[in-house]
């Protein structure tokens, strides 16, 4: 029979305010033709294009999608799309980028989304603090049996999380504004992200006697 062991989980989390966002947003346009269809895209898009080359604003990914539209089983034309991921470091733009963005009438909007820049930094504090927390766990249970806590035998990671995204509800804002929307009463300040990590820790239970 091996040597007794104690078995606990640990977990432990860090949080901090948001230092970037990332936001989804698509543009689409039908026409008669894909010619037509794309280039009234690029039209809608070119309301937007300013902010995407703004310092402290990084465009992630652009695809685009061009295809037939159907009208009771008949193509009746063309309908193109164009999907657009923003990262946007710099707050201080953020509502800048929002509200142009927004008055050019994407077909979609989805954000902004809060993350952390050093995102490793911080899952290292919450390791830490979860590796913290299965020893202090696993001296509880030693002591409660008359022992003492031995090595570490094995420790094996669950998946970290992190906290939910936090979205702003686009649907709210008036979207037929003409010039820049204005989203300065949305209460778009940073939120707290949290990250958390849980371990499954082994330990030697040393016993009296």
């Amino acid at each position: 029979m091996g040597e007794p062991q104690i078995v606990t989980v640990g977990t432990g989390w860090h949080e901090q305010l948001a230092d970037r966002v990332e936001i989804d947003v698509s543009f689409a346009a039908t026409g008669k033709d894909r010619t037509t269809a794309v280039r009234d895209l690029g039209r809608a898009v070119a309301a937007a294009e300013p902010v995407f080359t703004r310092a402290g604003v990084e465009v992630r990914s652009r695809s685009l999608h061009v295809g037939a539209e159907w009208r009771r089983g008949k193509q009746s034309g063309a309908r193109a799309t164009e999907s657009i991921l923003l990262r946007v470091s710099d707050l201080g733009v953020l509502e800048e980028v929002l509200g142009t963005v927004l008055a050019a009438e994407p077909a979609s909007f989805n954000g902004p989304r809060w993350l952390l820049d050093d995102q490793a930094a911080a899952r290292a504090v919450a390791q830490r603090e979860a590796v913290a927390d299965a020893r202090r766990r696993a001296e509880g249970y030693a002591d409660a049996l008359g022992g003492s806590l031995g090595a570490l035998q094995s420790l094996s990671e669950a998946q970290d999380h992190g906290g939910g995204p936090v979205l702003m509800r686009a649907a709210a804002m008036d979207m037929a504004a003409r010039g820049p929307v204005d989203v300065t009463e949305l209460g778009l300040e940073p939120e707290p992200v949290r990250v958390t990590a849980q371990c499954t820790t082994s330990w030697a239970l040393v016993l009296a006697g």
